[in-house]
Order: C-alpha cells, then sequence, then structure tokens
C-alpha cells in the first residue's frame, strides 16, 4: 500500500503532518477518482470539554452582551479538530488511507460538559 500522501487528487497540496490526507475524509460514500478496495468499519475519535471556570465567566458576560461567544467557539473548534484527528489515528491503525460517510455528533453530557464525537468508515482506496 502507497503511503497516503501519494492516494490523493494531484491539484492539492501535501499534508504531512495528518494521519490520512483530509481530502481522503468526506461526507459522502465515495472518494471521486478512487476505488473502494476494502471497508475496516467504523472509527471514532472522541473528546469532553469544558470551558473552564474563566472560560465560564468569559462567555457568560460575552452571552449577555449578545453575539458570537468566543470562548465558547475556540473551545467547540478545537475539540472538532482534536476528535477529527482522533478519528483518523483510529483508521490508520487498519492502514486505512480514507474515511467514508464522516459525521460529527455533539452531545451535553452534564454541567458545562461537552462531548464531541467524529465517526465514519475507515476505507482502503486505490486510484482508478
Amino acid at each position: 500500500m502507497s503511503n497516503s500522501d501519494d492516494l490523493h487528487p494531484e491539484d492539492l497540496p501535501e499534508a504531512s503532518g495528518w494521519p490520512i490526507h483530509p481530502a481522503m475524509v468526506t461526507s459522502a460514500m465515495e472518494l471521486h477518482g478512487f476505488r473502494i478496495v476494502r471497508s475496516y468499519g467504523v472509527v471514532q475519535g472522541l473528546v469532553v470539554r469544558s470551558p473552564g471556570i474563566r472560560g465560564g465567566i468569559s462567555a457568560s458576560f460575552q452571552a449577555m452582551s449578545g453575539g458570537n461567544v468566543d470562548a465558547l467557539q475556540q473551545m467547540c473548534q478545537t475539540a472538532r479538530h482534536d476528535a477529527f484527528l482522533m478519528m483518523m489515528q483510529d483508521a490508520v491503525r487498519y492502514r486505512a488511507n480514507g474515511i467514508l460517510g464522516f459525521r460529527y455528533d455533539t452531545t451535553d453530557i452534564g454541567e458545562g460538559l461537552t462531548e464531541v464525537l467524529a465517526y465514519g468508515t475507515a476505507v482502503s482506496a486505490e486510484t482508478e
């Protein structure tokens, strides 16, 4: 099997440092230009985050004035990124080079705690 950096559309830059090239992760059920040769099943990445006391206080003041709540936005963005990366790392355990049907799911699981789950189907893909 080739390196995942070798298996992505030619017009995209390299993605060194990523376990799987981000272009090989899609919410669709196919990767245009690639043939799925093996499916490994569902992979996931899960994080649980809290804004902490300082972030919670800052968010409360921002929420009172309306508009975007920067402290919580940053926390959510970081949690999604971390869950996405963990999902890719889970897929690499199977030697997958792509993920189909990618989704996020979030749940409030307690006072100030948010669960972020990234999941999809790990696959091996070859160029057509």
